[in-house]
């Protein structure tokens, strides 16, 4: 399944290392501070994605200068945690929120940082179009203020946040993520 899911996050990205016309990703980005576990609170929904909650993703450095990228997801329908791994790089300078990211090689898709809390506690990220968009957090919940900021301000630029979708968390008897 997590070829699939590969396949299928490749074919949507590829050739699309880029950002939604208007958008501009944050500035002053600091990587190091970016790295570790983040938690989907809200996301435009698409195949790869559709039916799973408690999605998080991981980040850590690599040797060469990129980020190694681990995405999970429960899936309750099948009651199984699903998995893709990849890896993303900077598009130009590494102080610019903005990077590709590869699930499945040579094909990258974008992934701008278009809001980021000064203390890295929650961010808001597009991919190449209008059609991709993510609010995550270092914790399961964000403030529903905060949340509400994001939406308004993803309207703003394009983005259908009407059509969110607000996953949630993994049933308290779901198997621990691998």
């Amino acid at each position: 399944m997590a070829k699939y899911l590969c396949a299928l996050f490749a074919a949507l990205f590829s050739g699309c290392a880029s950002i939604p016309k208007g958008v501009s990703p944050v500035s002053g980005f600091e990587l190091k501070r970016y790295l570790g576990t983040w938690y989907e609170i809200a996301r435009l929904d698409h195949p790869f994605e559709r039916g799973l909650v408690g999605a998080t993703a991981e980040y850590s450095q690599r040797a060469d200068g990129g980020v190694d990228v681990v995405n999970r997801g429960y899936d309750p329908a099948a009651k199984k945690w699903k998995k893709a791994a990849g890896r993303a790089y900077f598009t130009s300078d590494p102080s610019v929120g903005s990077l590709k990211v590869s699930f499945f090689r040579p094909f990258y898709g974008g992934y701008n940082i278009i809001d980021l809390a000064p203390d890295y506690t929650y961010a808001m990220v597009a991919g190449p179009g209008f059609s991709y968009l993510w609010i995550l957090s270092r914790t399961p919940e964000l403030p529903q203020a905060v949340v509400e900021r994001l939406k308004a301000k993803a309207a703003g630029l394009g983005f259908p946040a009407g059509k969110l979708v607000f996953p949630g968390t993994a049933p308290a008897d779901a198997p621990a993520a691998s």
